[in-house]
């Protein structure tokens, strides 16, 4: 009988006959596609594919001696259960040695190895990072080969889904507004032409959505702006006749996928392109003419994205409302089925909870994999139940569980733990810690344009004064009916404080700490946050609304740990998820909202 790991070991095999016959030593498969996407479709999954293991995150390297997977401690344990036994080591490096395989391949290789990697799939700044450590080593680059295409017959290819316009109401901005805003940026960095590839500033840009990847609503395409012309590169079929008519009358022309390249390579000698390094390709920025300058600077739409709005935040804090009273079905259903001992997995909250968002209006899809963690799984920050790994959820601990949801009108995303059974003093300790810090970055007030990491420390200063902290970020931006994940904005001191960081009005961004303990329990409360104006005596500042809707288990709080000041917030948090949110509630789901929102003494 062949196992997985049997299968594994083959891919691998393979893989590096396919290295041999090109005289390859070292090839490099990074979690990435043409479009840099956190989520990648099926055709670019190629990591997962050859190494089993199935992180969002994670690069493999393999040579003919060995294998490895660099990852996160997000991923430590993960990787050390789906790599056991495929002759595949797991390389752990910390998040501020993101780019750590590089050093090894610098100091590993002979002088005179090769490396191949596929520059389709390679920021422009990680090309350059990675020819520079290795040159430096005389040991030489292949950007020009993609290895996989050879030993991957089940290869998938493009994307099928359709295309479809995100409109009015929830669209508060035209396409010819948008497309004129970039236009001026343009023209203040002297750029003639504008490329884009990643698909989040697409769907913004162009107010257009799609399906090609799970949870995000964004299509797969690059697109390419002139002064006065936009063209936008997709796979055919994947716009009606209606939609197509519709963007040419606004100056927008539609080309195949793969004459991306092309086009680039014809733009005429003498004119100046501006791309984001760390948002395209090395591969295809490899394709202009020497004659054309590029000018690099972050996607003008990337900023404007993030800053949402008063009518894209109107709508988000509709959305929030909605999701909200889903939570609320969905939190009565749990407390009712524990009470009558019905049997619950980890599967079954991942059901429910998706199933209750689906039956609000506007939800389109959810954000991303639900996490539903009991005990020692929920001390995997990614953790994610399957059919042949799961929990039941019985006996005495924390239920951790993140989710989010696709609305027409918001993305969102929020962490709740909740008690099964009997609660432990040290479970209520390090649960109050994590709501002690939460509550202490949400309270912040900061000078506007301050650098999202360096608010990290306010978060964590409760978790540090025990000696506890963990290892992600605290924040991530969140777009509007997009990429649940998305900058430039993040709130994390592993994060550089880079000039794109800093804090403007309108951002939305996540506030989630957590302590994790290996093979025991895990805690995460996470709601997200926008940026307002707020007054200050020295310049301008802004503070955080909490968008999040939903009560905050007051059952696991260690009371003697909270200050009357936290108290009091957090009363003032439920009284406000209260108003909101009973108008869309009745019944169990009702009753159980208000039982959850009753202040504390």
């Amino acid at each position: 009988m062949t196992t997985t790991t049997d299968i594994i070991r083959g891919r691998v095999a393979a893989l590096r006959a396919a290295m041999a016959e090109r005289g390859v030593t070292a090839c490099l498969i990074p979690s990435a596609d043409p479009h840099l996407s956190e989520y990648l479709p099926k055709r670019w999954q190629g990591r997962k594919w050859l190494s089993g293991f199935t992180g969002s995150v994670g690069t493999l390297i393999v040579t003919a001696d060995f294998a490895g997977v660099w990852v996160d401690g997000r991923y430590w344990v993960q990787a050390e259960q789906e790599l056991a036994d495929t002759g595949i080591q797991l390389m752990k490096q910390v998040a501020v040695q993101q780019v750590a395989y590089i050093d090894w391949l610098a100091d590993t290789l002979p002088e005179g190895s090769v490396v191949a990697v596929d520059g389709q799939v390679l920021s422009l700044t990680l090309t350059r990072n990675l020819q520079q450590a290795l040159s430096a080593k005389k040991i030489g680059l292949r950007s020009d080969v993609d290895v996989l295409d050879a030993i991957w017959p089940e290869r998938a290819g493009l994307p099928e889904a359709p295309i479809y316009a995100h409109e009015a109401p929830f669209a508060t901005v035209s396409r010819a507004q948008k497309l004129a805003r970039v236009r001026e940026r343009m023209q203040a960095s002297g750029a003639d032409w504008h490329f884009i590839s990643t698909v989040d500033d697409l769907a913004w840009l162009f107010n257009l959505r799609g399906s090609d990847v799970s949870y995000n609503p964004v299509f797969v395409g690059h697109a390419l702006l002139g002064r006065d012309e936009a063209t936008l590169f997709i796979a055919d079929g994947k716009l009606s006749a209606e939609l197509t008519a519709q963007l040419a009358a606004e100056g927008v022309s539609i080309a195949r996928y793969e004459l991306a390249p092309q086009r680039l390579a014809a733009l005429p000698a003498g004119t100046s392109l501006l791309c984001d390094p760390n948002r395209v390709t090395g591969g295809l920025i490899g394709q202009l003419p020497a004659g054309v300058t590029v000018r690099e600077e972050l996607n003008p739409s990337t900023l404007m994205k993030a800053c949402k709005t008063a009518e894209e935040a109107a709508h988000v804090r509709h959305a929030m409302e909605q999701d909200g009273a889903a939570l609320c079905e969905f939190f009565a259903w749990l407390e009712r089925a524990q009470a009558q001992g019905e049997h619950i997995t980890e599967l079954t909250i991942d059901e429910q909870i998706t199933a209750a968002r689906a039956r609000r209006p506007g939800f389109v899809c959810p954000s991303f994999s639900t996490i539903a963690g009991f005990n020692a799984n929920g001390a995997l920050p990614h953790y994610r139940a399957t059919e042949e790994a799961h929990s039941v959820i019985s006996g005495d601990g924390l239920l951790l569980i993140d989710s989010g949801g696709q609305y027409l009108g918001g993305t969102t995303d929020i962490t709740r733990v909740v008690p099964v059974g009997e609660v432990s003093a040290a479970q209520k300790r390090d649960y109050t810690l994590v709501l002690k810090g939460m509550m202490a970055l949400s309270r912040a007030r900061f000078p506007k344009g301050i650098k999202s990491p360096l608010l990290d420390s306010i978060a964590r200063a409760p978790l540090w004064a025990e000696g506890i902290d963990y290892g992600h970020g605290t924040g991530h931006g969140v777009g509007y009916f997009l990429n649940v994940h998305e900058g430039p904005q993040v709130i994390s001191y592993y994060a550089q404080p880079a000039p794109q960081t800093a804090m403007a009005e309108g951002m939305i961004t996540s506030i989630e700490p957590g302590i994790y303990r290996q093979g025991q329990w895990g805690v995460r409360i996470e709601n997200l946050v926008i940026n307002q104006s707020a007054a200050g005596e020295f310049g301008e500042y802004l503070q955080f609304e909490t968008l999040t809707l939903c009560p905050i288990d007051t059952r696991c709080i260690d009371l003697s740990r909270m200050r009357p000041d936290e108290v009091e917030w957090l009363n003032g948090y439920h009284a406000e998820v209260r108003t909101r949110l009973l108008p869309l509630v009745e019944g169990e789901a009702k009753a159980w909202l208000e039982r959850r929102t009753q202040p504390l003494a």
